[in-house]
């Protein structure tokens, strides 16, 4: 199994659905660590969680070569190489702005550590919070100790889980405070700079496709 810096394609050259698929491929691997599977193929792996394999081997081909003619991937080293790929090779610091029901359950969710992600602080302005804890034990503060937390703390991803009408404040400070990678809970449209990246998970427009589903009986998305 072999990776150089030559083999790796840019970051802007790789889509956010192979990245995705990546972390598919990522989860499917530590299933079959933890059953003390060794090896498995392209199309072991396709098989085995209903993949396709020609897109398994193009997607890691983006990254180098992992695999070994007549062998297949090596689990524990391909899980390895994965993480490092989507920087889970360390820990990430994560700060949740707005700590409503939505911050609360979002701080409180074990797999964010498991998998890495450090949930440091929720930020609130309500005085009734600030001081308080969420369940597992994730402080609240301030919103305005945001610029000192992201210092101290290096924090990576800022999470926006406030109203829509106070979103784009929220992102803004953040994107001040030097946070270049963005989780957006709240509907609408936000502006950022061309150097942060903003994903949004409107749940709303969830509901809203399987609305559709239901009413069309139709498996398009």
């Amino acid at each position: 199994m072999s990776e150089t810096a030559r083999d790796r394609a840019p970051a802007e050259q790789v889509s956010e659905l192979t990245t995705a698929r990546l972390s598919v491929y990522l989860r499917c691997l530590e299933v079959l660590d933890t059953a003390a599977v060794n090896t498995i193929s392209s199309q072991g792996l396709a098989t085995q969680f209903q993949l396709n394999a020609a897109q398994i081997r193009k997607d890691l081909a983006h990254f180098g070569e992992f695999g070994i003619r007549g062998v297949g991937y090596y689990v524990k080293d391909l899980k390895r190489h994965l993480r490092q790929i989507l920087g889970l090779d360390r820990s990430i610091k994560v700060v949740i702005v707005g700590a409503g029901n939505l911050g609360l359950a979002l701080a409180d969710y074990a797999g964010f550590r498991q998998d890495g992600f450090d949930v440091v602080a929720l930020l609130d302005t309500a005085r009734d919070k600030i001081g308080q804890y969420s369940r597992s034990g994730v402080p609240i503060r301030h919103a305005r100790d945001l610029e000192r937390l992201v210092e101290r703390e290096r924090i990576d991803i800022a999470v926006i889980a406030v109203p829509a009408e106070a979103a784009q404040l929220a992102v803004d400070a953040v994107v001040a405070c030097g946070i270049r990678a963005i989780l957006n809970f709240s509907p609408g449209h936000l502006r950022v700079p061309e150097k942060v990246k903003l994903k949004n998970m409107d749940l709303t427009i969830t509901f809203e496709s399987l609305s559709f589903f239901l009413a069309n009986g139709s498996l398009d998305t």
